[in-house]
């Protein structure tokens, strides 16, 4: 109770002050002040993402929903407001929008990715089903399919003869992480399928791949990924990020479940959740990022 109160003071008057004072004593103002005092990352777009966010004045508030195309503009209103100048600050400007596209570019990424998770898997859809068949290639180059619905998808981890029924839960986004991983890192999708048919440690590839897509949602959602994104992105965040993310879940998941040695696959949602809080703590750091660090194509 007494936390809550503090908060509530500091936010509602003593910040104020506090800033005030401070841009009395230094000539600068607070996201100056934190463009300048740290380096691009995590914590410097998390400080202003939060400045931003609780600043009294409209047009700083409003940056946070600003299209990317408008960014330049809302940076000159703002540099305008805070009566920055370029010429004893010339390094602000960009610095605030790289900071921006960051924070504005996390929000789009969540709608591009909310777009695929309700995207249904359609049979009848040639694009979908190509790419179904062709995450069977990556994997199984040198086993044919008897049929497009066959018990042969079992052997990447389905749990039926036809895998569009795998899809609901996560729609076509759990499909194009499943061929993302298998396509750009194929060697590691492969020796990850390899260990996922260990006859006592296996678990089913494919379901755990996205129930992992389900985790990165999540995640996404919650802004949880924001410092590991502000850490790796330079920019605006995209869904190649996204799906670059999902990898490093699907590769280290693997290694980690191997390190556990559970019992059975009857213990997978327990040890889907520890590995979801190392995740987490991870994501704690404010240096952060969860890259998959292995050779590949890219």
């Amino acid at each position: 109770m007494l936390g809550y109160i503090w908060t509530y003071i500091y936010t509602s008057v003593l910040r104020y002050w506090l800033k005030w004072f401070i841009r009395q004593a230094t000539g600068t103002c607070e996201l100056q002040r934190i463009c300048s005092g740290y380096k691009p990352g995590a914590v410097r777009t998390t400080k202003a993402e939060y400045s931003l966010r609780s600043s009294k004045n409209k047009v700083l508030r409003g940056a946070l929903e600003t299209n990317k195309d408008n960014l330049e503009q809302c940076v000159a209103q703002i540099m305008k407001e805070k009566n920055v100048k370029p010429q004893k600050d010339p390094l602000f400007k960009e610095s605030l929008h790289i900071c921006l596209l960051q924070i504005t570019g996390n929000s789009s990424l969540y709608i591009s990715v909310e777009d695929l998770r309700k995207e249904v898997f359609n049979s009848e859809n040639q694009g979908h089903e190509a790419m179904l068949l062709k995450l069977w290639d990556l994997l199984m180059p040198s086993v044919k399919l008897d049929s497009r619905i066959t018990k042969q998808w079992g052997d990447i981890g389905f749990q039926g003869d036809d895998p569009k029924t795998d899809f609901r839960g996560m729609g076509m986004l759990g499909l194009i992480n499943l061929v993302f991983f298998s396509e750009n890192y194929t060697e590691e999708a492969r020796q990850v399928l390899s260990h996922a048919n260990h006859p006592k440690l296996g678990y089913s590839y494919a379901i755990v791949g996205i129930n992992l897509t389900e985790m990165a949602y999540s995640l996404l959602k919650s802004g949880a990924l924001k410092p590991h994104f502000y850490n790796t992105v330079l920019g605006t965040p995209d869904l190649r990020h996204f799906h670059q993310l999902y990898c490093y879940l699907a590769y280290e998941f693997d290694k980690f479940w191997l390190a556990e040695e559970p019992e059975s696959i009857m213990e997978f949602n327990q040890y889907r959740e520890k590995f979801h809080d190392v995740v987490k703590t991870h994501l704690q750091d404010p240096d952060v990022t969860l890259t998959l660090t292995v050779c590949s194509k890219n």
